[in-house]
């Protein structure tokens, strides 16, 4: 994996573990000489990766719309920043810059980006590995969602291992780098659906 795509909030919580963690990723990837794909913001936990991986190093690319520029929000500290329109071509830059997507704790943009990048998994849009990694138990409700998810039948067995999950960055690393690309639904038939 040459570059990740790092999905988290803009936001700063009140506990510092939000910030510190996000900015032990930045330097952990590049330490690794792992590429920071991300959303091109300078606040909040965004920010804390992008400034880790930098002190460290590391490249940085931030994709970020047009409206987040102007309202000064994008990093312009970073290797490269791409400034695209929509929120759709930003996430569609994520997909295609990185091998892969790991996300942090974050709000409703970042789920966004989760579902998205998990979606396109199971229908093979892409075969990149999907991480969450799960700080301070940030992800613990949503983990057993997606358990309530395939218990009922929603996400098939084939499709439950997608999300590769660990509170450990170098663990999570190590499982994404031996991912498995999950059966596609665009290659099954109407039967198996």
């Amino acid at each position: 994996m040459k570059r990740l795509a790092i999905y988290c909030g803009s936001a700063t919580p009140s506990d510092p573990v939000y910030i510190d963690n996000a900015r032990f990723v930045g330097r952990t990837l590049a330490e690794r000489g792992i590429g920071v794909v991300y959303g091109g913001g300078r606040l909040g936990l965004m920010g804390a990766v992008a400034d880790g991986a930098l002190e460290a190093g590391g490249e940085v690319i931030g994709v970020i719309p047009t409206a987040l520029v102007n309202a000064e929000v994008a990093h312009r500290g970073c290797t490269e920043l791409h400034v695209v329109e929509t929120m759709h071509q930003r996430k569609q830059a994520f997909t295609d810059l990185s091998d892969g997507f790991v996300t942090i704790p974050g709000g409703t943009g970042t789920m966004d980006e989760l579902w998205e990048a998990m979606s396109w998994a199971q229908l093979g849009y892409h075969s990149k590995p999907v991480g969450l990694l799960n700080v301070a138990g940030y992800y613990d409700g949503l983990i057993a969602f997606v358990d309530k998810m395939a218990e009922v039948g929603f996400l098939r067995p084939m499709h439950r291992d997608i999300l590769l999950i660990d509170d450990q960055l170098d663990a999570l690393l190590d499982r994404m780098a031996g991912h498995k690309v999950a059966r596609p639904i665009f290659s099954m038939s109407s039967s198996e659906l």
